[in-house]
């Protein structure tokens, strides 16, 4: 496919912190029959060079110690280096990507997430330019060029600029239509998104007209339109960031199951494990997109607690409900899964020391406090808040973060008040228009 390459095949040094994305640059590369030899950033890079003098230098630009421009400018400033070509890789958010690396004396750019026929045009292009080297030559003064508030020196060649800069349109061309066509199908979601929209609304007005009751339920509706759309924002990254992984891995494996066989297999391995984390992330969104949809009733707290065991089993764990049998809560009909997640949730990180789930209720100023207390481990400091966060934890990282979305649709709150390594205590604080005794009705 390259008629530069010799017999005796060109040494590359791939310059990026990222161990996936090295691995997966050297393949492309080796495939097309290149020697490839890695450095984790720009000082291991130059005491690579020192030993073994490549013949182009392939280095991403965001790196810990030396990032790809100090890099470029280090070979550029040596005289001994500074005929080595270097290409960098950029995911090209910023125009001034390119211009900074003009600045450093780069000799071209590829674009991320890598498309082998892309990086395969742009080192032929730079090794060309080795046997058919720009005219003009690198400045000696420089071009000063202001761009972004900024002023800039660039020595490069005026051929050299316009083969980047003609590069780079080309890429981000293709990746605008990419991205248009990307747009066009966002919009038709969108508008199918709008017409559910639209319909709630349409039962809004109608809910408007009902009692104190229905329009409680109303504004509960409209808290979970909003949290569609978190659902949808927050898995949309997750899968797409879970797939690309996916894919990556799996084309390791291809490239890899002839020569390496057992290295593919551990490939196949790492995807399985996103797969199933992906699997866990589509049973989330059938669990949260439930929210809201049907509106909230007065329930009875002690049997919540009692019917939340069906969910799990408490083995040799004693379980305590000393919540009176009259106190009822308005909440979302997904409550029950609060309170089996927070039993599940003493079993899973409660340490061998858990013997006693307690749930109990207090009372003040007319706010009343549903207590799950227990005798394990507890919770650090430092974690009593990102326990609710989305996706973490040990396991799928999705529990408490759920019990908390589904309280806070009728405005309950949940937190973490225990002490550490004296067991977990959470507190659900109901606000007086979400908490009643059913014989005072």
């Amino acid at each position: 496919m390259n008629d530069i390459i010799p017999k005796n095949p060109m040494k590359l040094l791939v310059v990026e912190d990222s161990r996936t994305q090295a691995e997966y640059l050297r393949h492309i590369l080796e495939n097309e029959g290149y020697r490839v030899v890695l450095a984790a950033n720009g000082r291991e890079a130059l005491e690579q060079i020192k030993i073994d003098r490549p013949t182009l230098v392939l280095s991403d630009i965001i790196m810990p110690e030396m990032d790809g421009y100090e890099l470029c400018r280090r070979i550029r400033s040596d005289p001994l280096l500074a005929a080595i070509p270097v290409i960098l890789v950029t995911q090209l958010f910023d125009p001034v990507d390119v211009i900074k690396g003009l600045e450093a004396g780069a000799d071209n750019f590829i674009i991320k997430p890598f498309e082998p026929r892309h990086v395969y045009s742009r080192i032929q292009s730079v090794l060309q330019m080795l046997s058919c080297p720009d005219p003009d030559g690198r400045s000696v003064t420089g071009i000063e060029v202001a761009f972004a508030n900024s002023n800039h020196t660039i020595t490069a060649g005026r051929l050299q600029i316009l083969t980047i800069l003609l590069s780079t349109y080309d890429l981000a061309v293709k990746k605008n239509t990419e991205l248009l066509e990307t747009q066009e199908r966002l919009n038709a979601v969108n508008e199918e998104l709008q017409g559910m929209v639209e319909k709630l609304k349409n039962a809004n007005e109608d809910l408007f007209r009902e009692n104190a009751e229905r329009r409680k339920a109303e504004d509960a509706l409209e808290k979970a339109n909003k949290k569609l759309q978190l659902m949808a924002s927050i898995t949309r990254h997750d899968l797409l960031n879970q797939l690309t992984a996916l894919h990556e891995y799996i084309e390791l494996a291809l490239l890899t199951k002839t020569a390496d066989p057992e290295k593919a297999w551990n490939h196949i391995i790492t995807g399985d494990g996103i797969v199933n984390h992906t699997i866990n992330t589509v049973r989330f969104t059938e669990d949260y997109q439930k929210i809201g949809i049907r509106s909230a009733a007065w329930q009875n707290v002690s049997t919540l607690v009692n019917n939340a065991l069906k969910h799990t089993s408490l083995g040799t764990i004693r379980l305590e409900n000393s919540i009176p049998a009259e106190i009822e809560l308005y909440a979302d009909p997904l409550i029950e899964k609060v309170f089996s997640n927070l039993i599940e949730n003493a079993i899973r990180h409660g340490s061998n020391s858990l013997t006693t789930i307690r749930f109990g209720y207090e009372e003040k100023n007319g706010t009343g406090t549903i207590i799950c207390q227990d005798d394990g481990a507890g919770v650090p400091p430092e974690e009593k808040e990102k326990i609710f966060t989305y996706g973490f934890g040990k396991n799928t990282g999705l529990g408490l973060f759920l019990s908390r979305e589904i309280l806070h649709i009728t405005g309950i709150s949940i937190h973490e008040t225990g002490e550490n390594l004296r067991g977990a205590r959470f507190e659900i604080t109901c606000p007086k228009e979400t908490i009643r005794s059913a014989g005072t009705i």
